[in-house]
């Protein structure tokens, strides 16, 4: 099925408001799962909305709003009220990018939520203001540590975030061989996993995405990987989050953000990154590679292509089950 990029949109919002997300809070989901398709991370776009739909079904949608636990000039702790990752990432991230804008530095905590999304798209916030972030986001125990077949870390993104004097750059970067969106996706589409990704229950690796899941994933890059996973996991503690989040509740989310006034001159690192990246692009590819890139250039070439295609390819199994959940909304 091929869509429309407003039409996609419009699918995704109404299908969030189905399921008892308000207006703005809807609004806000759709942006986030269209970019994830715009920028070729499907499993992460309208697959996800099924998801949420799933989680809605077993535990509800988080009817609390969201409030703010401890604050200071520079700090802020928010308890999420269990809605959607997307929506306090959010929150959580504006907060951030105010204090950070008046008082140089800010970190910003929120636990009580789930379904963070992608952490680059909070990065892209910051950075339109001028402001290096880094941020991390724990997760259910879906992944193993290094050397283990038993889950006790979450796929775990961390992510990096800078200005430029052109395009930012960020690097966002999941903990896990492979993210559960992916294997939720093969899940429905009746595909296989690659192999080497994850374990059954018992242990044994597989390439069947429902032993996956009723299992373990692997980490990504080995030891090395698993730790910054640890360290992931450690940080929604810090935000309030337990160290072993409950499944898919209880996520924690943490984002620090900076002026670069507050160490050098705006403007020069601005100029710095810029230089920086074009120099990186410049390094002779390996022979018969592809010319080199640095992170997010592939995402942004894409979002721009298929803006300018205007078109969203959804699987035939998605987009209806999507359209039954959004047909509640069919005459708004």
């Amino acid at each position: 099925m091929q869509l429309t990029v407003a039409d996609a949109r419009g699918l995704v919002d109404r299908a969030m408001r189905a399921l008892g997300h308000e207006r703005h809070e809807a609004a806000l989901i759709a942006d986030h799962l269209i970019d994830c398709e715009l920028r070729g991370v499907h499993y992460g776009g309208l697959p996800r909305a099924l998801s949420i739909a799933e989680r809605a079904a077993r535990l509800g949608i988080g009817q609390r709003p969201i409030r703010v636990e401890k604050d200071t000039p520079v700090s802020a702790r928010l308890d999420g009220g269990d809605r959607i990752g997307y929506v306090v990432a959010h929150e959580a991230t504006r907060i951030a990018i105010a204090k950070a804008r008046t008082s140089g530095i800010a970190i910003v905590g929120a636990n009580n939520t789930w379904y963070t999304g992608m952490l680059s798209y909070y990065a892209e916030m910051a950075a339109a203001d001028g402001l290096a972030t880094m941020m991390a986001s724990n997760a259910s125990p879906w992944v193993a540590p290094h050397g283990s077949s038993e889950g006790r870390l979450g796929t775990n993104p961390i992510c990096f975030g800078f200005p430029s004097a052109d395009d930012p750059l960020i690097w966002d970067v999941g903990t896990s061989a492979i993210m559960h969106a992916e294997v939720m996706l093969a899940d429905r589409l009746g595909e296989q996993l690659p192999d080497g990704v994850a374990y059954d229950a018992a242990g044994r690796p597989t390439s069947d995405p429902a032993a996956a899941l009723n299992g373990a994933f692997a980490a990504w890059g080995g030891h090395k990987g698993s730790g910054l996973a640890i360290v992931v996991q450690i940080l929604g503690g810090l935000a309030g989050a337990p160290f072993i989040p409950p499944d898919l509740a209880e996520f924690g989310f943490v984002i620090v953000a900076l002026r670069p006034d507050l160490l050098t001159s705006e403007a020069e690192f601005k100029t710095g990154v810029t230089e920086f990246a074009a120099a990186i692009r410049a390094a002779r590819p390996v022979d018969g590679g592809a010319p080199v890139r640095v992170p997010f250039d592939r995402s942004r070439e894409e979002r721009r292509r298929r803006l300018r295609e205007d078109r969203i390819d959804v699987p035939d199994r998605v987009y209806s089950a999507l359209a039954g959940i959004a047909s509640a909304h069919a005459g708004e």
